[in-house]
């Protein structure tokens, strides 16, 4: 028998019964779909972990600064000029320096400086000293008013900006008038309010003063801590180089918090979303198999007599069996087609719900007909061998 002939017979077949053939098919369809839906979102999860990872998280770098050595002369690790040598480093954004202190972290301010009775304008607050960038340090902005700029930290300005929930407790809800705090026997003119603070994130209950007012009036002269901002995917790099850049020879000193490494968390995502599901595409495939595989033998059943007469001009066993298995290899690779684009689809819908970009692989999308096939293949070879086993004679006298 001429192939063409056996392809045409085998698809004759298939398309003789078609509701069998298409309910044969769904087991291979859902099998296979399920297979490229957890191929294909397990992938796009893990291209976008990085977008999904908290980009705060994976751009901030912090750098925690000891006090002075014993023996240095009371000289401290970092400078308050020192951020100018990190903003230097390729990938920074943008970086600002603190200053803080046990004793200046509960300190007793007021809106007001006479004390009547019943007055609540009191609050227990935090005072740092803060470098010009601190709001693009932080991630904020300002709610009122400005920040104080390199003339106010020049003049040794008596100026301070309040955390937006900071000044929400003292009364202040505006600065055009030129409001003013008071603590420790001292008044500070209040010249902005700085909100939507993403990092350090107690800032917002905070009174900020300019460096050297602060190590005038409160002794806070030695930077604690730097906050570097970066671009996505420089934060590793960035926080090995900007110890270095802030304190050469004694970078070791000092203590830098990095975020984690991105590559393992996207691995570790796709790894745990394949493990998840990938039995229960395989679960599927077998049970589409199984339904191939009894179809094809009820097939072989209600033809014996086809079969028959098939041997009796002259078919072979090999065309026989040819045409039963090339039959379920064409519902197993029919089901694989339609399970590869009905997966495809639901992971380009998927993406564009949660607004990822669909990440696919070609070899997936042309494999997943190929192993269609392959399970209709497997599927069909019992009850193709069967159906070649049958004597012409037995097949003529049965029923069909």
């Amino acid at each position: 028998m001429d192939p063409r002939d056996l392809w045409t017979e085998a698809l004759a077949g298939v398309l003789a019964r078609p509701v069998r053939s298409a309910l044969t098919t769904l087991g291979t369809v859902l099998g296979i779909a399920t297979l490229v839906i957890t191929i294909g979102v397990a992938s796009t999860a893990g291209n976008q972990i990085v977008g999904r990872f908290d980009a705060l998280t994976a751009t901030s770098v912090t750098v925690t600064v000891p006090p002075p050595p014993d023996g240095s002369d009371g000289k401290p690790l970092v400078d308050w000029s020192g951020t100018d040598a990190v903003r230097r480093l390729t990938g920074v954004e943008s970086v600002a320096a603190l200053a803080d202190s046990v004793a200046t972290n509960s300190i007793q301010v007021r809106s007001n400086d006479v004390k009547a009775p019943g007055d609540v304008s009191g609050q227990t607050l935090a005072v740092v000293a803060a470098s010009a960038d601190l709001p693009t340090g932080v991630r904020g902005a300002m709610a009122g008013g400005r920040f104080y700029d390199s003339g106010d930290i020049g003049r040794h300005a008596q100026v301070a900006v309040l955390g937006d929930q900071a000044a929400r407790l003292l009364g202040i809800s505006r600065v055009q008038d030129s409001p003013a705090i008071f603590f420790q026997g001292q008044s500070y003119t209040v010249i902005g309010i700085l909100g939507g603070i993403k990092r350090e994130q107690r800032l917002s209950t905070a009174v900020m003063l300019p460096p050297t007012t602060a190590a005038d009036r409160l002794g806070l002269r030695d930077v604690t801590r730097v906050l570097v901002n970066t671009e996505m995917g420089a934060a590793r790099q960035v926080a090995r180089q900007t110890p270095i850049a802030l304190s050469p020879g004694q970078e070791k000193s000092l203590t830098v918090t990095a975020p984690a490494d991105l590559s393992k968390a996207r691995d570790g995502v796709q790894s745990d979303v394949n493990g998840l599901f990938l039995v229960l595409g395989l679960v599927s495939l077998v049970v589409g198999a199984i339904g191939i595989a009894n179809v094809t033998l009820v097939t072989v059943m209600e033809r014996v007599g086809e079969i028959g007469l098939r041997r009796a001009l002259g078919a072979s066993r090999r065309q026989v069996a040819g045409q039963f298995l090339l039959e379920s290899t064409t519902i197993g690779l029919l089901g694989g087609i339609v399970g590869a684009a009905l997966g495809i689809a639901v992971v380009v819908c998927v993406a564009v719900f949660k607004q990822w970009t669909p990440v696919l692989d070609l070899s997936l999308a042309f494999g997943a007909p190929v192993a269609g096939a392959l399970v209709g293949l497997l599927a069909g070879l019992y009850p193709s061998l069967r159906a070649a086993r049958m004597e012409p004679v037995d097949a003529l006298r049965a029923p069909s």
